[in-house]
């Protein structure tokens, strides 16, 4: 089921078109990410999921409803953290959280029992300590934690855990795998392609302004990538296809399965010895450059 539909979406900033004519449309609780090199249109697409800015052209329907239409009782459903998020570095995170807790309209019951569950999700055990005080992966889980303060059903990342050291974000990646576990859905901006293609379901890939590619990480290497099998073997016998030495071994690599097929066979029917068989599948990055070249 589709819960978020994106239709001919664009945003021009008066000569200039930053996001062109996108369609796509994202599952309930999966993780989406978009992809892209700086000056993309990446963060303009979040901004305009997110109600912060106004499409110049297309639509976006969140459960059937145009978010243009119905903003106020959209972002209700919405939990949104940009890439440079300012906190007030003077107050305790548990008083900034209570605060915007306040703007949703919780009540303060209410809040305190999600504040703590928050802060106890995320380890961040400094409750009474200034945020200004805190490390910058400290201050990224209370930017987290402020989104999240309205239990939303839609989470929208930009560049989560950009600058951060790799313990937290591999925490904050596990901790985003949680909450579509509780069946949250997730839009995810990185330049951490890595970490995109361990957590995302499904990738958009754009580059000025436009879609590139769209799919699950199989259906983009299918599109976009390549396999690579190796062997490596011994033989004492004169073989037709290529290889090279490899520490007293030959090595033959190639893109066809049926080349594969063929020298494994070979192999076999000489009387050698396969020391070892690898499959290597094009990763992200790598697409991610080859579509950018």
């Amino acid at each position: 089921m589709n819960e978020i539909e994106v239709t001919g979406l664009r945003k021009e900033y008066g000569s200039f078109t930053a996001v062109e004519s996108l369609d796509f449309n994202i599952r309930k609780g999966e993780i989406f990410g978009i992809v892209g090199p700086n000056g993309a249109g990446k963060t303009t697409t979040l901004k305009m999921l997110s109600g912060l800015i106004i499409p110049t052209g297309g639509r976006i329907r969140i459960q059937g409803s145009d978010i243009g239409e119905n903003s106020r009782a959209i972002k209700q459903k919405l939990g949104f953290l940009p890439e440079e998020s300012p906190l007030y570095e003077g107050m305790t995170a548990n008083d900034y959280l209570m605060f915007f807790a306040e703007i949703y309209g919780l009540t303060k019951e209410i809040a305190s029992i999600r504040i703590k569950e928050l802060l106890c999700a995320l380890k961040l055990d400094a409750r009474d300590k200034k945020i200004g005080e805190m490390s910058k992966g400290m201050q990224r889980k209370v930017a987290i934690a402020r989104a999240l303060i309205n239990n939303p059903e839609y989470l929208i990342l930009d560049e989560m855990t950009s600058g951060l050291d790799p313990t937290t974000s591999r925490y904050l990646s596990d901790f985003v795998l949680d909450l579509k576990k509780q069946g949250k859905t997730i839009i995810f901006s990185a330049h951490n392609l890595y970490q995109v293609e361990s957590i995302c379901d499904r990738v958009l890939i754009m580059n000025r302004g436009k879609e590139v590619s769209i799919g699950s990480m199989p259906e983009i290497k299918k599109m976009c990538g390549a396999i690579e099998y190796s062997i490596e073997f011994r033989t004492k016998d004169d073989f037709d296809f290529d290889a090279m030495k490899n520490n007293g071994n030959f090595l033959a690599k190639t893109n066809n399965i049926d080349e594969f097929n063929r020298i494994t066979g070979w192999v076999a029917k000489h009387n050698g010895e396969i020391i070892n068989l690898k499959t290597v599948e094009t990763s992200l990055e790598e697409i991610f450059l080859k579509l950018m070249s």
